[in-house]
């Protein structure tokens, strides 16, 4: 074996362990998200959470082609934090060409299944916003810990986008 093929075994290798020990202490929620986003935060958990929403929603597999995700949101790291816990749950990304973040005063994200066109607007619930949105940064895990423990309707409010082919 080459020396560059032996360095991609070893790092696989290394990204396999790393991704089973987060898997054996935390849910899939906090081990995705942190996996993605480099630590498992309030809006980025919420981000997940949505993403497990829409995958059981519109039918759709973890990673398919099928799938769609556009998040709308200011160019800000607590906003845009939400996208990365999409693709950490639905496995959509931008190298696909299926994930996209789109400049906009507002925040929300659009998850569709390109097959039927079904889509869900998703946005953060008031109450999740109040909670959660001045978290210090030495608390971030600890609030993404406690977002994953909720139960989703607490988190945000999904809505179906309407039917749209292509």
């Amino acid at each position: 074996m080459n020396t560059t093929r032996r360095r991609m075994a070893l790092l696989a290798a290394g990204i396999a362990a790393v991704g089973k020990a987060h898997d054996d202490e935390n849910p899939p929620a906090i081990s995705r998200t942190a996996l993605i986003h480099g630590t498992a935060g309030p809006f980025a958990v919420a981000g997940y959470l949505m993403g497990e929403h829409a995958l059981a929603r519109l039918g759709l597999e973890r990673g398919s082609m099928d799938l769609e995700v556009v998040h709308h949101s200011p160019a800000n790291a607590r906003w845009s934090s939400i996208v990365d816990g999409l693709q950490a749950s639905t496995g959509a990304s931008l190298g696909k060409l299926n994930l996209r973040r789109a400049d906009s005063n507002r925040t929300y994200s659009v998850v569709r299944n390109r097959r039927t066109g079904q889509a869900l607007r998703f946005s953060l619930r008031p109450g999740f916003l109040a909670r959660f949105a001045e978290v210090p940064p030495a608390k971030l895990h600890e609030a993404g810990t406690r977002v994953s423990e909720l139960d989703p309707s607490a988190v945000f409010e999904a809505q179906d986008a309407g039917a749209r082919r292509g």
